[in-house]
């Protein structure tokens, strides 16, 4: 493992790369790195700002893809109830999420077009976390981007966890991309989106072969779901976790993490990390890392990917689909639909 240091201009600690060297030099390889470090709570502008950092130093290691946690931008609000219980919504927590709201991203929109700048402006494919704002409804996101600048598209979590489903919204089956560039297959699923067996299967069936799994997961148990994915897949697994402590978040009691607020202090560590780059083999390549931010990085053989689908193809020669199948609905689910602006689209396409 080498130790990297920050640029002095950067100012915040050191960063940790881990990479294999080991790769078979005869295949095409990529390095790529997950970013493992905490959102700037309640201000996108300083938390971009923050990205570029990151993404600087990824770059001047040589990365050609840089992964960052789920909901970088925007915020993880972790420990938060937003004032709910069933029944009753409180002032305060109404006022929590419009604060939540108001630190979200359109998309498109001008952040959305920084991000794009930054992939272009330090040539590296860029996968983000975003949450997006989508008129009055939040939406936790993956934005893609290319080496050149180019926003690719996103994947919006579809089944949110637990109390996350009162804040966010629920995406459909027209976001599950899986992008062919020259760098590989790459897609993502956020969280416990992975441990959704159709949907990996709908991914697999996309062909992923760097499959992005941006989390907020730090517990010990989640590297068994990532080397699981990566065996079943045949594809290598980034996973990117945010590391916080407890003064990473507004200080009580305009921010209060409900239940054990009591039982923190400045310094406690309320995300532990974990993020880990995996081999389709199943071999950890760099990670998990639980020590602070880092940047973490591996060297990806691509031709690892023939070598673990000769064993295991899930949705080839292991398939069976005269026994199992699966049936993805890909159409965006729009809940209202303008007879004017189905007419326009017919028009253009006469």
């Amino acid at each position: 493992m080498a130790l990297v240091t920050t640029n002095p201009t950067m100012n915040e600690g050191p960063l940790f790369a881990e990479v294999d060297m080991g790769s078979d030099f005869n295949a095409p390889t990529v390095r790529a790195t997950v970013v493992q470090a905490s959102t700037i709570f309640y201000d996108t502008p300083a938390t971009l700002d923050k990205a570029e950092r990151f993404l600087a130093e990824a770059a001047g290691y040589g990365s050609q893809l840089v992964v960052f946690p789920e909901a970088f931008v925007g915020g993880y609000p972790r420990g938060s109830t937003f004032g709910v219980s069933i029944g009753n919504r409180t002032p305060k927590g109404r006022e929590e999420f419009r604060r939540y709201h108001s630190a979200a991203i359109d998309v498109p929109g001008p952040e959305v077009d920084r991000l794009a700048a930054m992939a272009g402006k330090y040539k590296v494919y860029l996968v983000m976390g975003v949450i997006e704002r989508d008129g009055y409804t939040l939406y936790c996101t993956v934005l893609f981007f290319d080496s050149q600048g180019r926003y690719l598209g996103k994947h919006r979590k579809i089944m949110p966890t637990a109390l996350e489903r009162v804040i966010w919204g629920f995406g459909d089956g027209s976001t599950i991309p899986v992008f062919e560039t020259p760098i590989g297959k790459l897609g993502a699923a956020i969280c416990w989106e992975n441990r959704m067996p159709l949907l990996r299967t709908a991914m697999y069936a996309k062909g992923v072969e760097i499959y992005c799994a941006p989390t907020a997961d730090s517990r010990e148990v989640w590297q068994a779901s990532m080397t699981h994915i990566a065996l079943e897949g045949g594809c290598f697994v980034l996973s990117a976790n945010q590391f916080c402590r407890r003064k990473d978040y507004p200080p009580p009691p305009e921010y209060v993490f409900a239940g054990i607020e009591e039982d923190l202090t400045p310094d406690s560590v309320v995300c532990a990390g974990g993020s880990a780059i995996i081999s389709p083999s199943g071999a950890v390549l760099a990670g998990p890392n639980y020590d602070g931010e880092a940047l973490i990085s591996a060297d990806l053989d691509l031709g690892e990917i023939a070598r673990a689908k000769f064993d295991f193809d899930v949705v080839g020669h292991y398939s069976r689909p005269e026994v199992l199948s699966l049936i993805v609905k890909d159409h965006p689910t729009n809940p209202v639909t303008f007879a004017s602006t189905s007419t326009k689209t017919e028009d253009k396409t006469k």
